[in-house]
């Protein structure tokens, strides 16, 4: 596609939020007025997953391009377990948008090298989210948080909160930016647990306006034991809806105040005149259980509360307002050659992601790819392999040393019925083994370059 101008390009990421908590995806009631307009005016990706529902290699496949195995994010890096992460001289699209006359800025949230920061990688600006985290303390050094992961309100008023603070930064980045063109990361904490909302979103929600999730009560009937014990390790497993329902209240109000902070700085694109020139991407890194089945955090779990996120995508030029779109997608690798496109530079060779400019342009409606691929390696309880593929229809979780999973997903939307022992789903599973072996060769996985996992799916040999 032709451009006579280079767009701007405001890329905005979240924390752990799920896709069925913002209000225009019509879930659950957390009031999102600010992302609902720009959900409006924008193409919604429905069928968005994450490369790794865990932060550090989700993030690291977004700065790259590839899916984060490649090069050993396996976790989270500071964690304790050793690990590898993206290498100081590895590619970096931030690097092609400078070459192509491009300001880079990164606000918020980095997460994705132990040592190295943004300015590593062809970022020319860095605000980090302890920066952001150190207003507030600085400016009311007699106030501080009290409780732990499971959220409380916070003392400090919104406009020094970190999510104010970004909105802030990004407002005046952009403000000096000039001509452009500029490409701003607008990276925010939250909403990860523990929620700490000032007010007035504190108070927003009250206790009526949480509904219970809808797959609370899973009884974990067939499923992998590992499922269980995750209750056991995080001391969940006696806690009852009422003792969660503050937690997700909270989760609700960091959300809100979330769109309040985006809220601003659409609105300044708008009194700027800068609007219709500018790209804009909202997104997560991957969801959270927040209680959810009794479950707190995101691992060891391939549910769509930790694997499906949001990924919206606004640029007035295209004419893409209010498509939804049901095409699998992988938000953080097939976002790297959209932009490099939109921004007209050249796509590498080597990228795991596919351009989405067919669905912005309203050229293609049907799915690209036939799956949504995601990964998972261990984290804080110690190392458990997991793959999954999802289409339309089916999700198969391939568990190497326990239960695999299949759930039928037009029937049984919240995954509470493992059909992966039922005779009748022999041939589907077999056949989604069959995929899922073709989807890992593509991509040079390293689970299937044992000999003895790749007969686990070549041969079927699961109990």
């Amino acid at each position: 596609m032709e451009m006579s101008k280079k767009p701007n390009i405001l890329f905005i990421s979240c924390d752990q939020l799920r896709w069925d908590c913002l209000g225009f995806n019509d879930r659950y009631p957390v009031r999102t007025p600010n992302l609902d307009l720009f959900a409006s005016e924008s193409t919604c990706f429905d069928q968005a997953y994450t490369p790794l529902p865990t932060c550090s290699p989700a993030r690291q496949a977004l700065l790259c391009g590839q899916r984060p195995e490649r090069f050993g994010a396996l976790w989270n890096y500071d964690q304790g377990i050793p690990v590898g992460h993206i290498a100081d001289d590895a590619y970096s699209w931030a690097r092609s948008l400078t070459d192509a006359g491009y300001r880079n800025s990164w606000v918020g949230a980095w997460h994705v090298h132990p040592t190295l920061t943004p300015l590593d990688y062809g970022y020319q600006e860095f605000i980090s989210s302890g920066d952001l985290a150190s207003y507030q303390r600085k400016a009311h050094p007699e106030l501080s948080f009290r409780k732990g992961f499971f959220g409380e309100v916070s003392p400090y008023p919104v406009e020094d909160s970190p999510t104010h603070r970004c909105a802030a930064e990004v407002i005046r980045i952009i403000d000096e930016s000039g001509e452009g063109p500029w490409h701003v990361q607008m990276n925010f904490s939250e909403p990860h647990l523990p929620c700490r909302p000032s007010e007035p979103f504190a108070s927003m929600y009250g206790s009526g306006d949480v509904p219970e999730w809808a797959s609370f009560n899973d009884p974990f009937e067939g499923k992998p034991y590992i499922h269980r014990q995750m209750l056991l390790s995080w001391e969940t497993d006696k806690l009852t809806w009422d003792d969660f329902r503050e937690t997700v209240r909270l989760y609700y109000a960091w959300i809100t105040q979330i769109d309040d902070a985006v809220g601003r700085v659409l609105r300044h694109l708008e009194e700027r005149g800068l609007a219709e020139d500018t790209v804009v991407i909202f997104t997560a890194d991957h969801g959270d259980m927040c209680g959810d089945r009794h479950m707190m955090d995101k691992h060891y779990v391939m549910y769509d509360e930790v694997t499906h996120v949001p990924l919206v995508v606004r640029y007035p030029r295209l004419g893409n307002a209010g498509r939804r779109c049901p095409a699998m997608v992988t938000n953080m690798l097939d976002i790297v050659p959209t932009i490099l496109e939109l921004a007209g530079c050249t796509v590498p060779s080597g990228l795991d992601g596919i351009s989405l400019m067919p669905y912005l342009t309203g050229e293609r409606v049907d799915s690209l790819r036939r799956y949504a691929l995601v990964t998972y390696n261990g984290q804080q309880f110690g190392l458990f392999t997991q793959r999954m593929i999802r289409d339309d229809n089916w999700k198969y979780v391939w568990n190497p040393c326990d239960t695999d999973e299949l759930y039928d997903m037009r029937n049984d939307p919240h995954e509470l019925h493992n059909l992966s022992a039922d005779p009748a789903y022999a041939d589907v599973l077999a056949g989604l083994r069959r995929d899922l072996l073709r989807e890992l060769t593509a991509v040079d996985d390293y689970t299937i370059k044992s000999g003895w996992l790749r007969d686990q799916l070549a041969k079927n040999r699961k109990v």
